[in-house]
């Protein structure tokens, strides 16, 4: 048995609503916490937060959310200020954890984010630990459905291992950042992740399907009859609408506008059980779309790209080429640094002050505090 393994099999799981007042007082008293999620997007039609994994220095505990139903014991520990709470790669976790139970993180330390403001271009967690401390993590859990009960001993040690060691990495990226002077970005950053949230969709669904931009007219029409079929069928199943149908495929319906069965058996992708159970369905939703009046055909909107003012092309060249002067010097990704629409949004801008930085949506303080002076310098000599 792998030393994982043997503290999985000590790590309680948490399925009483007294028990979790328990450990949440016990929380409540720590300085810092690891904290991490598990969900089961690849598996359901509505995902959810299906396992909480927390450690503290000396223990850990499995937190099963389906068992338990209320988790407001957590929203004290989780969202005090004066405890820390370290995840990795944070952002969807914060998200998932209001959307389905209401509680908010408000004190952040984000091992990615870390990782990426140090210059470390292989940050996934199972990477980090490898290196830092020679933890090969089992990644075969990774896509696994964490709504199945019960859990296997080997999902419980791959779940634990995500916070055990979270804190040990914790501590030296924490160090490597304050001798790099480096601590208050990843405080700014970390603040912003604090504040994300799921929003509901809005709109048709073609909005939100890949490669739906390059359609027109009919065969947008098709497209969203084809994407309410498919939905419509995967709530029923309860199953993530790709696994009925892929978005690929959708489209090459769409485009090809099949008028029966034998036809739509050439679009890549239809396997003859899909056919037999969704294909009279998928004609009757492209005949739908064929017959729909030429004022009620949808249109995918267009962002109406303002002509760049003077000079914008080229400062925008000019700025990329001072990032990546950047980049070598501070030994961090083009990316950390400035992403590209960050530097567009400077170039049309084109800032005189300091103080006009303020206005350039997204601009992080420690960005200005580190480079502001010298993007306006680059800005005057071009």
């Amino acid at each position: 048995m792998t030393s994982l393994e043997q503290r999985a099999g000590a790590c309680e799981m948490i399925t009483d609503g007294g028990r979790l007042a328990e450990v949440a007082g016990s929380i409540n008293s720590e300085r810092e916490v690891a904290v991490d999620l598990e969900m089961d997007s690849l598996h359901h039609y509505r995902e959810k937060v299906c396992l909480i994994q927390i450690s503290t220095r000396t223990e850990s505990w499995l937190i099963d959310p389906l068992a338990l139903k209320d988790l407001s014991p957590l929203a004290a520990p989780l969202g005090n200020r004066d405890i820390l709470i370290v995840m990795h790669g944070a952002d969807y976790d914060i998200r998932s954890l209001h959307r389905d139970h209401g509680i908010e993180v408000t004190n952040l330390f984000d091992t990615m984010i870390a990782s990426r403001l140090l210059g470390i271009t292989e940050f996934g967690l199972a990477a980090l630990l490898k290196a830092r401390f020679g933890i090969e993590l089992n990644k075969k859990y990774q896509k696994a459905d964490w709504s199945k009960r019960p859990l296997s001993p080997e999902m419980r040690a791959y779940a634990v291992a995500d916070t055990a060691d979270l804190l040990r990495l914790y501590d030296m990226l924490r160090d490597e950042l304050l001798e790099k002077g480096r601590l208050a970005w990843l405080e700014e950053e970390c603040r912003l992740v604090c504040q994300a949230r799921v929003s509901e969709k809005e709109g048709p669904l073609f909005l939100a399907c890949k490669g739906a931009g390059k359609l027109r007219g009919r065969a947008l029409a098709v497209l969203e009859e084809l994407l309410q079929l498919r939905d419509s069928q995967a709530r029923e199943l309860d199953r993530p609408p790709f696994k009925v149908i892929s978005g690929d495929t959708l489209l090459e319906i769409a485009e090809k506008k099949p008028r029966s069965l034998a036809e739509l058996s050439f679009i890549k992708g239809m396997t003859p059980g899909q056919i037999q159970r969704l294909g009279e369905r998928v004609l009757s939703a492209v005949a739908d779309a064929l017959v729909l009046p030429e004022e009620r055909l949808p249109r995918f909107p267009r962002l109406q790209r303002e002509e760049p003012v003077d000079g914008t092309k080229e400062r925008i060249k000019c700025l990329k080429s001072w990032r990546q002067g950047e980049s070598r010097r501070l030994g961090l990704e083009p990316g950390v640094i400035a992403p590209n629409w960050l530097l567009e949004g400077i170039a049309d801008a084109n800032p005189a002050s300091i103080a006009a930085l303020d206005g350039i949506a997204g601009m992080r303080d420690w960005q200005k505090g580190l480079y502001g002076q010298e993007l306006l310098t680059e800005l005057s000599a071009g």
